[in-house]
């Protein structure tokens, strides 16, 4: 059977209604409730934009190594991309290839060593793996790592700068290429190839500047320093939190409109009891 639609019989009329003292109090609460979600919305959308003159990291103050890192926390927001100076020398037989790599707008590989680390910037007897420099190719890189191992200068001891970085994420080998081939600058993998680890290992990897420290290094491998770039500022505004604030927005208007609805069908109610009792009198 279809539906009866409502006939509407004069008063009360709806206005009528939403003025009797029930339906104001329920639309105080209604209003209540949005001014909360209201202020949610600001707040939220307060916490979205990040003050621009909150401390900014510097990462381009040179500082030791040690005052940037340490084992137990890895390497965090305040430590990542900052400048760093420490001592050490290579293992002349841990060098490997990470390709491919672009270096000013062009692809090609990085030369990775394993350099034991020395006090009083770092910890001794640590291990970090440094991005030496940038090569053409993988075959170009390789000759760099002939050069590099058999130049026995390597293992001396030096002073050295570059920007400590956090690692990447791990990038598996395609199935025609070699297991052992690194597409990803992942210290822990790295830290398993190298022959020689017998101390803590960094989590994050150096790329190394080209200063006097590197100079010999980069010449004797024919290798072109690597670009170091300043990261970029965080984002200033956290959309997730614009997309909550929006939503507390939402939730308000919805009160509102969940009172005008109950009161409109209260409304149509009445007018039904009236004419269903019309229709009994009759």
């Amino acid at each position: 059977m279809a539906q009866r639609k409502v006939e509407y019989l004069g008063e009360p009329t709806l206005a009528q209604v939403m003025r009797r003292p029930s339906w104001i109090l329920a639309l105080l609460l209604a209003l209540g409730i949005a001014v909360a979600f209201a202020a949610l919305a600001q707040w939220q959308a307060g916490i979205a934009v990040q003050s621009q003159q909150q401390e900014q990291v510097d990462t381009e103050s040179e500082r030791s190594l040690a005052s940037v890192t340490s084992f137990e926390q890895g390497v965090t927001d305040a430590g990542a991309g900052v400048v760093v100076r420490l001592g050490g020398g290579f293992v002349a037989d841990d060098f490997d290839v990470v390709s491919p790599r672009e270096n000013g707008g062009a692809t090609g590989a990085w030369v990775v060593g394993n350099l034991v680390t020395e006090g009083p910037d770092a910890e001794p007897g640590a291990h970090l793996a440094v991005a030496l420099g940038w090569a053409p190719s993988v075959s170009e890189a390789e000759r760099a790592i002939d050069a590099l191992t058999a130049d026995r200068v390597t293992a001396e001891s030096r002073e050295l700068t570059g920007r400590y970085m956090p690692p990447e994420g791990p990038r598996v080998p395609d199935a025609d290429e070699d297991p052992q081939t690194m597409h990803a600058m992942v210290p822990a993998a790295l830290a398993n190839v190298w022959s020689a680890v017998d101390g803590p290992v960094y989590s994050g990897y150096l790329v190394l500047h080209d200063d006097s420290g590197s100079a010999a290094l980069l010449d004797a491998a024919s290798l072109d320093p690597i670009d170091s770039v300043a990261p970029l500022p965080a984002d200033a505004v956290n959309w997730l939190n614009v997309f909550y604030a929006l939503e507390w927005l939402v939730f308000g208007g919805f009160a509102i409109f969940f009172w005008y609805r109950l009161a409109r069908d209260a409304w149509e109610k009445e007018h039904e009891m009236l004419l269903l009792q019309a229709e009994t009198e009759a």
